[in-house]
């Protein structure tokens, strides 16, 4: 589940209880297109103390309720390397989060799995953009409703492939730019 890995990815910074997490996906974290409400945040950590992943210590505090402050163990360590050194496949949805979740926590344990990771979205991204320029919208549509105008559907339809175009193209401009980057960080 990817949750894991974004919570053993956030507890390589610093250790944090479950509100915590959750003020950070709310915060700095709030890019990664990854929300999740605070009751799943402590399943989630309750199942990684279980796996053996993460442990806790009890933070007493005044006036309120005890926190669980969660770090990562080394099992936890093992998984989430394990999990970053792994081949990652490109979601055919290019706004989907897959791809920010693995630069982001998997990019952060080094230079090389960060190029590996956007090498890969980028060939992906590459064959699907030349693949969207070729597909052509119809000529005309066969109305089966009185409130729809033919002529102005694909006049919409192609307002949003012209969105989803451009959306790709950016990204694929990101992605070269940030290969490039990381490529001068390695030496290459």
């Amino acid at each position: 589940m990817q949750l894991d890995y974004v919570i053993l990815g956030v507890l390589t910074l610093r250790r944090l209880s479950g509100y915590d997490l959750r003020r950070w996906m709310d915060g700095p974290g709030r890019f990664i297109g990854y929300g999740v409400q605070l009751p799943h945040i402590y399943r989630r950590l309750a199942k990684l103390v279980e796996r053996g992943w993460a442990d806790f210590e009890v933070d007493p505090r005044e006036g309120r309720p005890d926190a669980k402050v969660y770090r990562l163990t080394e099992e936890g360590r093992a998984a989430l390397l394990e999990w970053a050194r792994s081949p990652f496949v490109p979601s055919p949805r290019a706004k989907d989060p897959d791809f920010t979740l693995r630069f982001f926590f998997a990019g952060q344990l080094g230079p090389e799995i960060a190029l590996d990771v956007v090498n890969t979205e980028l060939e992906y991204r590459l064959k699907q953009h030349a693949e969207a320029g070729a597909m052509p919208l119809p000529d005309a549509y066969d109305p089966q409703i009185p409130e729809l105008d033919g002529a102005w559907a694909r006049e919409v339809h192609t307002m949003a492939h012209e969105h989803g175009f451009a959306f790709g193209a950016a990204h694929i401009a990101w992605l070269q730019l940030t290969k490039a980057r990381l490529e001068a960080r390695l030496g290459r």
